[in-house]
C-alpha cells in the first residue's frame, strides 16, 4: 500500500460573494501531495493561487470539496480548530518577512512556540537550533532593522521551521529581494527539502519556480498543468 499523502484535496471549490454576484476562485481541484515534495504554485493574477495557498495553509474553508491534511480533514472544522491546524502543522513564510519591528530574530522566532504554551527554555532552545538551521546564530539578538532583507527572510523562514510543522508554505517568498539573495533564500529552501521537509511555493516568476521540483500551473481557478521539473541546484 503506498503512503498517505500530507495532503489530499477532492473536488476542492472557493467561491467568494460581492454584493449579488457569486465569484469562483477555486474551482473543482483534485490534488496529492505527497511527503518531502518541493513544488511551486503558479498562475497569473486572479487565476486562483492566492486562494489556494490559503486554502492549503487553514487560513480559509473551502466553499466545497474535502481536505486532508495529515489524514485529517479540516475543510470543516471551525475557526478555534483551524488556528491549532495551523500552529502545530503550518509554518508561513511571507514576501513581507512579517516579523515584530521591536522584538529580536529570537523573540521573532519564539512567536509560535509561545502560540503553543511552550515554556520559557523549551521556547529558547528552540529558536536558537532553528536560527542556527538557517545561518543566522549570530544574529539572534539583532532586531529587524539590523538586518539585511535576506537576513529578515531566514529569520522568517526559522520562525516557520521552530514549531517543526508538518508542510512550509512560502508565498512569493523572494518578492522584496535582489536576484543574489533570492538566489540564496531558495538554496536554503532547497536544503529545507532535501532534509525531507514538505514545501509548497506560490509564486508568478518562472526562475524561482525552477528551484522546486513539480510545477502546477493555475488558470481560472482549475489546475492548467502539473508538470515534474529537474530543479535548478
Amino acid at each position: 500500500m503506498s503512503e498517505q499523502p500530507l495532503i489530499r484535496l477532492r473536488g476542492i471549490e472557493k467561491t467568494y460573494t460581492v454584493g449579488i454576484q457569486e465569484v469562483p476562485a477555486v474551482r473543482g481541484v483534485d490534488l496529492d501531495v505527497a511527503r518531502g515534495e518541493y513544488l511551486a504554485i503558479m498562475g497569473s493574477s486572479g487565476s486562483g493561487k492566492s486562494t489556494l495557498m490559503n486554502l492549503l495553509g487553514c487560513l480559509d474553508t473551502p466553499t466545497a470539496g474535502s481536505y486532508e491534511l495529515n489524514g485529517r480533514d479540516v475543510s470543516g472544522l471551525g475557526e478555534d480548530e483551524l488556528a491549532s491546524v495551523r500552529n502545530r502543522q503550518v509554518g508561513f513564510v511571507f514576501q513581507t518577512f512579517n516579523l515584530l519591528p521591536r522584538s529580536t530574530a529570537q523573540q521573532n522566532v519564539e512567536l509560535p512556540l509561545i502560540y503553543a504554551g511552550a515554556g520559557v527554555t523549551e521556547r529558547r532552545d528552540r529558536a536558537v537550533n532553528a536560527l542556527e538551521q538557517v545561518g543566522l546564530g549570530d544574529r539572534m539578538h539583532h532586531r529587524p532593522n539590523e538586518l539585511s532583507g535576506g537576513q529578515r527572510q531566514r529569520v522568517a523562514i526559522a520562525r516557520a521551521l521552530v514549531s517543526e510543522p508538518s508542510l512550509i508554505l512560502a508565498d512569493e517568498p523572494t518578492g522584496n529581494l535582489d536576484s543574489q539573495t533570492s538566489a540564496e533564500i531558495m538554496a536554503l529552501l532547497g536544503d529545507l527539502d532535501r532534509g525531507g521537509r514538505t514545501v509548497i511555493l506560490v509564486t508568478h516568476e518562472t526562475d524561482i519556480a525552477a528551484y522546486t521540483r513539480r510545477i502546477i500551473r493555475l488558470h481560472d481557478g482549475c489546475i492548467d498543468s502539473d508538470l515534474v521539473n529537474e530543479p535548478v541546484v
